[in-house]
């Protein structure tokens, strides 16, 4: 079986594992609406063919699993004041999403190389996820005046010690050891193994078959550098406003680099995010966090900080990009509060 748009996702069927590859390596793989709708297409067929007992999902190429979404696209929708595309893709992004955490077959994701944004939606709500010494985890949309999504403030909110907020306020990548410590996935095995794990999981029939033959090859990740500054962070925003925080890392000797990372940072998706986390805490579950995330999308899309971040980071990368307002105390919560208003086409239907 083949992808019937543009061959940018594999699909075969092989040993009772349907394998599912992301193959635009030339763009580390990133997103687009075909390939979230052919992965979502053939997940619904899959689930109820008995050939296929679990699924596999990996990426081509030598750089990474997938950088995200294809945010040139959304770019120049957003730019254009055209949000019926943008709409669309999130829409089926975050069903997919929610598909892919509540599949009744078993889904191992192999999360080698650069998984960001887009990437960690497809992978990290997988039933078992495998990092390997080359893995990179980020959600760094607050960097380009976006808001973490795709189910990320439901992972994020729940890594222990505050990490979740460092990392989503920050955009910080994250490391095997990292990763596993925030709760993003599961095991560490060494990348020159992935082939050879992909042929053992033939066969597996059951859930726990799938993860002892993971643990067999599965080893101890490098250390990562969290685990030591939990404490710290943990402190530090363990807040109840972003104000807060910032005060408190500018006292804090070692949260010099945090610091200075979310001061540059769009203050808006900051402050919107930093809700979008406390409130998943508060739901506990996937679907209303990806249905608030899918709001605060939308509205992203119409604001000046995501088409203005973009264009600093990915069209001219002078990055420098000039946010309004530029700073956190000139966010109102009236500002912040457009990004959480309800509407019926703001409606996942989860």
């Amino acid at each position: 079986m083949s992808d019937a748009h543009s061959g940018d996702v594999l699909f075969a069927v092989d040993g009772g594992i349907g394998r599912i590859t992301l193959n635009r390596p030339k763009a580390i793989n990133a997103l687009t609406h075909d390939m979230v709708r052919s992965i979502d297409t053939t997940l619904a067929e899959w689930s109820d063919l008995p050939s296929v007992g679990m699924v596999l999902l990996d990426g081509a190429g030598e750089r990474g699993f997938c950088a995200g979404g294809d945010i040139r696209a959304l770019y120049e929708d957003a730019k254009a004041g055209r949000l019926e595309g943008p709409s669309k893709f999130f829409y089926d992004e975050y069903r997919l999403n929610a598909r892919i955490a509540r599949y009744a077959k078993p889904i191992v994701a192999f999360m080698d190389g650069i998984v960001m944004g887009g990437g960690i939606g497809l992978s990290a709500h997988a039933s078992h996820r495998v990092v390997t010494q080359r893995s990179m985890l980020a959600m760094p949309e607050v960097g380009i005046g976006f808001v973490p999504d795709v189910g990320g403030t439901f992972l994020l909110g729940r890594a222990p010690r505050q990490l979740g907020m460092h990392a989503a306020l920050t955009g910080g990548r994250l490391g095997a050891a990292d990763a596993i410590l925030c709760g993003l996935a599961d095991y560490f095995v060494p990348q020159e193994g992935l082939a050879d794990l992909a042929l053992s999981l033939r066969g597996c029939a059951t859930t726990q078959d799938i993860g002892a033959t993971i643990e067999r090859v599965a080893a101890t990740p490098p250390e990562g550098v969290l685990g030591a500054a939990a404490s710290w962070i943990e402190t530090c925003y363990a807040a109840e406003t972003v104000e807060q925080i910032m005060a408190n890392l500018e006292v804090c000797q070692d949260a010099a680099a945090a610091l200075r990372e979310i001061g540059g940072k769009s203050p808006t998706s900051v402050k919107v995010a930093f809700r979008l986390l406390h409130e998943a805490r508060l739901y506990g579950r996937l679907e209303p966090c990806l249905q608030q995330e899918y709001r605060a999308a939308l509205a992203s899309m119409r604001s000046h900080d995501f088409v203005e971040g973009v264009r600093a980071a990915v069209v001219d990368k002078d990055r420098s990009p000039r946010w309004s307002p530029a700073a956190l105390k000139d966010v109102t919560p009236e500002m912040v509060e457009v990004f959480f208003e309800t509407s019926p086409e703001t409606d996942l239907g989860l």
